[in-house]
């Protein structure tokens, strides 16, 4: 079971008892509106997306981790890697994405469990290359893609969703702890 501690969290595959936090998570519309289409999700519908996210690390090698609070045990949200079908500019690349409960933001937490993903995707994985798409005026991912040292490589447009992104990427040569 892959696991990985950072002096706060532990990022971990999912639980059965991870599925009512994350639907709460995930129920927030301010949470979820960079997220997709930016509609809450269902119980039913966060149960597909951590059934997904295990499919993936199944079939790759990683995927979405679970974000637990190493003090409270309390589950903090999900962080991990996934391999996005759109948009074309980075389509079956392998990409970096997160999504906390609003109670924790700002206080570091995404950018302390990416940095854990993306040194786990480039050093462990041996993945040469992480890309990250964002929603275009998202400041706190872009915040925490200035922060990873990712690199701005232009922008989208989602094809499904018709909103503006913003494309990111790294590779390996660029990373530093």
């Amino acid at each position: 079971m892959t696991e990985i501690r950072t002096p706060r969290l532990l990022l971990r595959r999912w639980l059965d008892d991870d599925l009512v936090p994350l639907s709460e998570i995930q129920a927030d519309p301010v949470v979820m509106r960079n997220v997709g289409d930016g509609r809450p999700r269902s119980p039913e519908q966060t149960a597909e997306d951590i059934e997904a996210w295990e499919e993936e690390w199944d079939e790759e090698g990683f995927g979405m981790f679970a974000v637990e609070l190493l003090g409270s045990g309390e589950l903090a949200g999900a962080v991990g890697l996934y391999v996005p079908d759109t948009p074309a500019e980075v389509a079956g690349q392998v990409a970096i994405g997160w999504r906390l409960g609003r109670v924790l933001w700002g206080q570091g937490y995404a950018s302390e469990a990416a940095h854990a993903t993306l040194e786990f995707a480039l050093q462990d994985r041996g993945l040469d290359r992480v890309v990250a798409v964002c929603r275009a005026g998202d400041r706190a991912s872009l915040n925490v893609l200035d922060k990873l040292g990712m690199q701005a490589e232009g922008t989208a447009q989602d094809p499904v969703h018709g909103h503006d992104l913003a494309v990111y990427g790294i590779d390996l040569t660029q990373y530093q702890e």
